[in-house]
């Protein structure tokens, strides 16, 4: 997604600036939508932006930051910036993901948690592959998952 398209979500977006406040409103998102509190470890957050109409959700960071995943195994790369358009347990049309399978690095697009029950989550690929993970991997630290 461009900056272009970014500014036209803009309008009657609720926009954050500054780490702390940044951190808090991703966090709060998260819970909102009914996803892993972990899933977006970012550092440095220059701005966070919501516009509630459309879903549309962008997450400014200093810069890209690689985050190991303990629970998988994995590797996650999240560029300075990321996008998604968000909905109950869904982020779609999802930018600045990519995991790392062996030795390549996949775009990530989509993330979704399509069975609550299953304690399961799903990341999509542009290419239509996806891969389920435990939703317990992405938790935060000393977050309990709630049954």
């Amino acid at each position: 997604m461009s900056s272009q398209q970014i500014e036209s979500h803009r309008e009657n977006a609720e926009v954050y600036t500054g780490d702390a406040i940044c951190k808090q409103k991703s966090q709060e998102l998260l819970e909102k939508i009914n996803m892993p509190k972990g899933l977006l470890p970012l550092d440095d957050l220059v701005e966070v932006g919501h516009n509630a109409e459309t879903g549309f959700v962008w997450l400014k960071q200093k810069k890209s930051k690689t985050h190991f995943f303990r629970g998988i195994g994995r590797s996650v790369w999240y560029d300075t910036e990321v996008t998604a358009f968000v909905s109950d347990r869904r982020m779609k049309r999802l930018t600045g993901v990519k995991s790392k399978e062996l030795l390549i690095w996949i775009t990530i697009c989509d993330i979704s948690i399509k069975d609550p029950d299953s304690g399961k989550i799903t990341f999509g690929t542009p290419t239509g592959i996806s891969r389920s993970f435990p939703v317990s991997a992405f938790e935060e630290e000393g977050e309990k998952v709630k049954n």
